[in-house]
């Protein structure tokens, strides 16, 4: 099993700051091996998770921007997806 995929059970379990730790170790892993898309995913899971179950919006901003400039980058169809998680949070976060 993956950091990722382990992160996702705690997410679905509820245990959102199991997850997050999950996610972010995962995110150093990808970075360290250059693996973009994969990057790219874990930031736009921490993004949502952060934004639905902490309130932390800004923060959630920050990586969904990150992991939709990934995908645009790498021209993957996952950008369009991100893009309207974007605009969800942005909703959110205007009250």
């Amino acid at each position: 099993m993956t950091l990722h995929g382990l992160a996702s059970i705690y997410a679905n379990t509820g245990k959102i700051e199991e997850a997050i730790a999950h996610y972010q170790q995962s995110l150093e892993i990808k970075e360290s091996i250059g693996n973009v898309q994969g990057q790219a995913a874990t930031l736009a899971m921490l993004g949502q998770l952060l934004a639905y179950n902490k309130g932390d919006f800004v923060t959630a901003l920050k990586y969904l921007h990150q992991s939709l400039e990934i995908f645009q980058r790498i021209q993957s169809p996952d950008a369009e997806t991100v893009r309207k998680i974007i605009n969800d949070v942005q909703k959110m976060a205007n009250g």
